[in-house]
C-alpha cells in the first residue's frame, strides 16, 4: 500500500482572485520571479478557454497548486495579485486568518473598504496588474523565458484590450514591446483571444442582442442585457465584448444566470458611469471601464433592479442626501430626561430627533416620539434620554446618493436618518415621509426598481417542502383553504417560522388569525377530528388533533373587518401590528398560509437580516421595560442559536437591571423562564451569560455565582449528560439538579426566600428544602466514611433515601473518585436490583407483621447489594436464619420450612 504524498510546506504563497482571468493568471506568473521559492495557487476560473489552456500547458510549465494541496501551516507570507479585496480571495482565507501572516500586494484596480492590510503593496493604475509586476522584472534585470513572455504578454494584452482599452497607458505598451523583445508568441495570444464561438455560444450571444434594452439615465444611455440557462456558460465576458464590438456600445451590464447564481460582466467607455463601482454593490469589482461581480441569494429580476436603481442614483448626483434634507435640524442634547424629549416632539410634531452629545453637539442618537411618551407612561420621566435612545444607527453625508438613502430609509427600514458632516455635526434629517414625497414628484423619471426598494415578500414554499413533514404542510395548506372559505387570512408565525429558516425541527405551530381565531379554530378542529380549548378574554384557542399535534391559535389585534375594501398595504397593519408585540425581530415573523400566497413570507422588522448576522435583537427600546422576562428570553435564544446579542439590545439589558426591573416581575414568570433556561442543551453557556449580564443576582441576590458554584454547576452538567446516556428510568429533572447548584451554599432561611421569590408551591418549597437538608445529612454521613471502610450496602442505604436528583448532586459535588465511582454503581447497578423475595415469604417461615419484617429485608437486601446473597436459595436461607434467630429471640417467630 502506497503512502500518502507528504503535502509541499511552503513559506511564501502567490495567488489571484477567484474567477481569475489571463491578467491574474500572467500576474502571478511574474510574480514567481519575484517570489522563486513561492508556490503558486491557482484560484479557479470561469472562462473555459483560459481553464482549458491553463491545464494543457500551465500546470506542468509553472507546477500550479490547489489549496488543500498544501500544509499552510509554515506560510509566512502571501502574496496577492490582481486584487486586494478579501472577498476575492476566499479560498486562501485560513492564510488571511492566521496570526502574524505578512502580506504582499500587487494591484492596478482601485482602492475599497475591504481590502486587506498588506505590509508591502505596490498599486498603479496601469491597464493590467502583469505590467506593473514586468517593470519591477524589468528593473531588477530579471529576464523572462519565451513561454514566461507569452504569458505575460496574453495578460496584457487581455486587460487592454489588445492596447485599444483608454486605461491603457504608456508602461503598458513599454511592457509590450520589453515582451516581444524576449519571444514573446503573438500567434499564440491571438489563437486565444481571437477565436470561432461554438453553437452554444452563439446561442447565448443571440440571447442577450435580442434581451438588450437601453437606458437613458440623465443623458447616458445604458444597455443591460440578460441570459438565463441552468448550465455554466463558458467565455462569458468574451461573449459580452462581442457583443460591444458589434453593437458598438458605450455603456454595458450583462446579467448571465448559471444554475443558482447571477454572474454580472459591465463595460464602460464613458466617465459619467464607474461599472467597478456600480459593481461592488455586488459584492464584486474592477476599473470604471471593466468590472464584474457574483451574486447568490437573488433572482434575475432582483439583480436587475437593484442595478437600474444604483444606476438611475449614479449617473444622477445632482439628487442627493443634502438636497433631499429637511433643516435645519430639531435636536436634542443626551442629559436630557424622557419627559423632556417627549414635550419638545409634540411641540414641533416631530416623530422622531437626533440626540446630540452636550458638550461638542455630535450626533450620538436617535429617540422617537413613541418611545418617549411610552417611556412617561411607565413611570420612566425623569430617567436621562440616553438610556433608551438608539445608538446602533446609521448616517449619511450630504453628498450621499440616492440609492444609499433609499438603501437606509427604506431598504434598512431605518425610518429617520441624519446627515451629518465630518465631525458629525447634524446638518438636516431624512424622514420616510420625505422620501414618499420625493418618490412621488420624480415617479416620472425614476426607475420602478427605486420606487420598490426595500420589503420584499420572499415566498419560502419550496423550503417548507424541503424542511417540513409531509402531514404538517397538509395540516397548513387546509388551514390557508379554511380561513378564506370564512372570509379570514392566517399566518404562521414566530419561532416556527424563525425555525423553518434556521432548518432546526420546530412542529410548535402558532398561528394568528386576521378575523376570529376562534371560529377559525373550531372549523379547523372539526374538519380534522379535533377538539378545541378555548380563552375567550384572551380571543386564543388551543386546537389538539387526535395524532397529538397541537396548534395555538390567536386573533390578530386588529380587527379584521374594520377595513373591508382597504389596500393590501392597509389589510396587512393587523398582521404587522401582531408581530410588533413579539419579543425579538427573529421571532416577528409571519408566513401566510393563503391560497395563492402560500409560503409568502412577511418580514417587517429585519428578521431575516438578523437571522443572517446570528443577532438577537428587540424591536423597540422599550422592551424590557415592557416585559423583563424577555431578557432570559434573549439569553436562551443568544446561547441556542449560537447568536449574540446586539449593542443596543445589550444596552438595555444593563439599563433594565440597574433599574431593578426585575423585582416588579411575578415569580411565577421568573420560575418559568429560568426552568426553561435550566432545560436548554448548553445550559452552562446559559448560566454564564446570565452570571456575566448580572442576572442571577438580579432574580435573587444569593444565585450569584461563586468559583465552587461554577465547579459544582460544570460537574453537574457532566453528571446529568452522563446519566442521560444510559436511558434509565426515572428520567432527572435538569431544573431540580441545576436549582440544587445555582443554590448550593445559601442557608436554611436564604433558600426559603429564594423559593417564596420564585413562587414556588407550599409543597414545592417544603419538598425542596427538605431535599436539601437531605442532602446535607447524607453528605455529612459520606464525608465520615474512609475510602475501604465502607461496603457497598452502606452506599446503597444512604443514597435510597434520596431522589435522583439529589444522588446525581452528591456525584457532582464529592471530589473523591472512589466516592464517586461507587455512586455510579449505585446508579447504574444497584439502585435497579431487586429482592428476590418479599413479606410473603417472611409470613410463610412463621414471622408476624411488624418490626421484624423491616429488619429481615434490610439485612438480606444489604447482603444482596455486597455480592453475599445474590440467588432466590441463598436469600431465602439467610431469611430463614434470622427468623430463627429472633423465635430464638423470642420475638413471636413460627419457624417453618421456606418455599423455594
Amino acid at each position: 500500500m502506497n503512502a500518502a504524498p507528504v503535502k509541499p510546506r511552503p513559506k511564501t504563497v502567490i495567488t489571484a482572485h477567484a474567477n481569475a482571468d489571463f491578467d491574474a493568471l500572467a500576474a502571478m506568473i511574474a510574480a514567481n520571479r519575484l517570489y522563486p521559492d513561492a508556490v503558486l495557487i491557482f484560484p479557479g476560473s470561469q472562462e473555459k478557454n483560459l481553464r482549458n489552456y491553463f491545464i494543457q500547458s500551465t500546470t506542468y510549465l509553472f507546477n500550479f497548486k490547489a489549496f488543500k494541496d498544501i500544509d499552510p501551516s509554515d506560510v509566512e507570507l502571501l502574496v496577492i495579485v490582481d486584487t486586494r479585496q478579501k472577498s476575492r480571495v476566499s479560498h486562501v482565507q485560513a492564510l488571511l486568518d492566521k496570526p502574524g501572516i505578512r502580506i504582499h500586494v500587487f494591484d492596478h484596480h482601485p482602492d475599497s473598504e475591504e481590502d486587506v492590510q498588506a505590509e508591502y503593496a505596490r498599486v498603479v493604475k496601469w491597464g493590467s496588474t502583469t505590467t506593473i509586476i514586468c517593470h519591477e522584472l524589468m528593473e531588477r534585470g530579471i529576464e523572462p523565458s519565451i513561454e514566461e513572455a507569452t504569458v505575460l504578454g496574453l495578460g496584457v494584452f487581455e486587460d487592454t484590450g489588445s492596447f485599444t482599452f483608454n486605461s491603457t497607458t504608456p508602461e503598458d505598451f513599454a511592457i509590450g514591446g520589453w515582451l516581444r523583445r524576449h519571444g514573446m508568441d503573438l500567434g499564440v495570444i491571438s489563437d486565444l483571444l481571437a477565436r470561432d464561438l461554438s453553437s452554444d455560444q452563439v446561442r447565448v450571444l443571440s440571447e442577450l442582442i435580442e434581451s438588450a434594452k437601453t437606458h437613458d439615465f440623465n443623458g447616458v444611455e445604458v444597455v443591460i442585457a440578460e441570459v438565463s440557462t441552468e448550465e455554466f456558460i463558458s467565455d462569458f465576458a468574451y461573449l459580452v465584448h462581442k457583443f460591444i464590438d458589434m453593437e458598438n456600445v458605450r455603456v454595458m451590464f450583462a446579467l448571465g444566470r448559471m444554475a443558482d447564481r447571477i454572474h454580472i460582466v459591465a463595460r464602460s467607455r464613458v466617465v459619467e458611469v464607474n461599472v467597478g463601482y456600480i459593481c461592488s454593490f455586488f459584492g464584486g469589482g474592477g476599473h470604471g471601464y471593466a468590472a464584474s461581480a457574483t451574486v447568490k441569494d437573488k433572482t434575475l429580476s432582483e439583480v436587475r433592479d437593484e442595478l437600474l436603481a444604483l444606476l438611475y442614483s449614479h449617473v444622477n448626483p445632482q439628487i442627493n442626501a443634502g438636497t433631499i434634507m429637511s433643516k435645519p435640524p430639531v435636536v436634542i442634547e443626551s442629559s436630557r430626561t424622557m419627559a423632556d424629549a417627549a414635550e419638545l416632539m409634540t411641540r414641533f410634531g416631530l416623530k422622531s430627533v437626533p440626540v446630540v452629545a452636550p458638550l461638542d453637539h455630535t450626533c450620538v442618537g436617535i429617540l422617537d416620539h413613541h418611545t418617549a411618551e411610552k417611556g412617561v407612561s411607565h413611570g420612566l420621566s425623569d430617567v436621562p434620554l440616553a438610556e433608551y435612545m438608539v445608538v446602533d444607527f446609521l448616517t449619511a453625508p450630504p453628498e450621499a446618493d440616492l440609492h444609499t438613502v433609499l438603501e437606509i430609509v427604506v431598504g434598512k427600514r431605518q425610518g429617520f436618518l441624519p446627515v451629518i458632516d465630518p465631525q458629525k455635526h447634524v446638518l438636516g434629517v431624512i424622514t420616510r415621509t420625505d422620501m414618499v414625497n420625493l418618490l412621488i414628484e420624480e415617479s416620472a423619471r425614476i426607475p420602478e426598481a427605486m420606487l420598490t426598494t426595500g420589503k420584499r415578500d420572499r415566498n419560502i414554499r419550496s423550503v417548507m417542502r424541503q424542511r417540513l413533514p409531509g402531514s404538517i404542510l397538509a395540516l397548513l395548506e387546509q388551514a390557508g383553504v379554511l380561513a378564506q372559505q370564512l372570509g379570514f387570512r392566517v399566518y404562521a408565525v414566530g419561532g416556527f417560522v424563525r425555525d423553518i429558516l434556521l432548518a432546526r425541527p420546530n412542529l410548535d405551530i402558532d398561528l394568528v388569525v386576521e378575523g376570529d381565531g376562534i371560529r377559525f379554530a373550531h372549523a379547523l378542529a372539526e374538519a380534522r377530528q379535533g377538539r378545541v380549548k378555548e380563552h375567550q378574554k384572551f380571543k386564543t384557542a388551543a386546537v389538539l388533533f387526535p395524532d397529538g399535534q397541537r396548534i395555538d391559535v390567536a386573533t390578530a389585534r386588529l380587527e379584521y373587518y374594520e377595513y373591508p375594501t382597504a389596500l393590501p398595504t392597509v389589510e396587512l397593519s393587523s398582521i404587522k401590528m401582531d408581530l410588533y408585540r413579539r419579543d425579538f425581530t427573529i421571532n416577528a415573523l409571519a408566513l401566510s398560509l393563503s391560497p395563492g400566497h402560500f409560503g409568502q413570507l412577511m418580514d417587517f422588522f429585519g428578521a431575516q437580516r438578523d437571522i443572517r448576522e446570528k443577532v438577537i435583537r428587540v424591536l423597540h427600546s422599550l422592551s424590557f421595560v415592557e416585559d423583563p422576562t424577555r431578557i432570559l428570553r434573549a439569553v436562551r435564544f443568544e446561547q441556542r442559536f449560537n447568536f449574540r446579542i446586539d449593542g443596543q439590545t445589550h444596552r438595555l439589558i444593563k439599563n433594565a437591571v440597574q433599574l431593578n426591573l426585575f423585582t416588579k416581575l411575578s415569580g411565577i414568570r421568573l420560575s418559568h423562564e429560568l426552568q426553561l433556561i435550566l432545560g436548554e442543551e448548553n445550559v452552562l453557556q446559559n448560566i454564564n451569560r446570565l452570571q456575566e449580564l448580572k442576572l442571577l443576582a438580579a432574580i435573587h441576590p444569593q444565585l450569584n455565582l461563586d468559583p465552587e458554584r461554577m465547579r459544582v454547576l460544570m460537574e453537574l452538567h457532566k453528571v446529568f449528560n452522563w446519566y442521560a446516556l444510559l436511558y434509565l428510568e426515572p428520567k432527572a429533572s435538569p431544573w431540580r439538579l441545576y436549582m440544587l447548584g445555582l443554590t448550593m451554599g445559601a442557608d436554611h432561611d436564604q433558600l426559603d426566600d429564594i423559593c417564596r421569590r420564585l413562587a414556588f408551591s407550599d409543597r414545592e418549597r417544603r419538598d425542596f428544602l427538605a431535599l436539601r437538608d437531605r442532602i446535607a445529612e447524607t453528605l455529612a454521613t459520606l464525608m465520615t466514611w474512609q475510602d475501604g471502610q465502607f461496603s457497598l450496602s452502606d452506599i446503597y442505604f444512604a443514597l435510597d433515601q434520596l431522589p435522583l436528583e439529589g444522588v446525581l448532586f452528591l456525584m457532582a459535588r464529592s471530589r473523591r473518585e472512589v466516592m464517586r465511582k461507587n455512586i455510579s454503581q449505585y446508579l447504574t447497578r444497584l439502585r435497579s436490583q431487586e429482592l428476590l423475595i418479599d413479606g410473603s415469604d417472611l409470613k410463610t417461615m412463621g414471622l408476624r407483621d411488624g418490626p421484624s419484617f423491616a429488619k429481615v429485608l434490610h439485612t438480606v437486601r444489604a447482603a444482596a447489594v455486597d455480592g453475599v446473597a445474590t440467588t432466590r436459595e441463598k436469600q431465602l436461607e439467610l431469611a430463614n436464619t434470622l427468623v430463627e434467630k429472633l423465635g430464638n429471640q423470642g420475638d413471636g417467630a413460627r419457624p417453618r420450612a421456606p418455599r423455594r
